[in-house]
């Protein structure tokens, strides 16, 4: 599971402590690589965003440990499913993958029919509301995305 946005230090970092948590506390037994990745290179190796830190750290997501990294063309072969956060990055992404990839590389959204939006915007300019609706928009999403993978045939 590779969550993918822009920078890689606010949405889909943010995606990716929430869905570990949820593994960790309510699905231990589900097995599943969780990682994010950025389109852009320019936050390699920094941590994420303060902001997205300080909104997380506020409902039980520890970020501190997180490093922004830049998605790679490999991931396409190392990940079962790509989630972008907005339709931008899933264009990116899907222009990007070959052919026998792009049927896994989907909106995170999609598994958060509640939202009432398909796509989880980016708070790195605005205010603080910014944070906390990204962060409710990640639960609202990992949340489906642990039905699913509850649901899903193990191997």
């Amino acid at each position: 599971m590779l969550f993918v946005c822009l920078g890689n230090i606010c949405r889909s970092p943010t995606a990716e402590a929430v869905l570990r948590h949820l593994v960790s506390t309510e699905a231990p037994g589900v097995e599943v690589a969780i990682a994010s990745a950025g389109l852009g290179d320019w936050h390699v190796g920094e941590p994420p965003d303060r902001r997205t830190q300080a909104a997380a750290l506020r409902r039980g997501f520890d970020m501190s440990r997180q490093r922004a990294r830049h998605f790679a063309d490999e991931d396409f072969a190392r990940f079962d499913l790509i989630l972008a956060m907005d339709r931008e990055n899933l264009e990116e992404l899907r222009r990007r993958a070959p052919p026998e990839a792009r049927r896994r590389v989907r909106l995170f959204l999609e598994f958060a029919a509640e939202a009432g939006t398909d796509e989880v915007p980016d708070p790195y300019y605005g205010g603080q509301s910014g944070f906390e609706r990204v962060l409710d928009l990640a639960e609202s999403g990992a949340r489906g995305l642990l039905d699913f993978l509850r649901r899903r045939p193990r191997d």
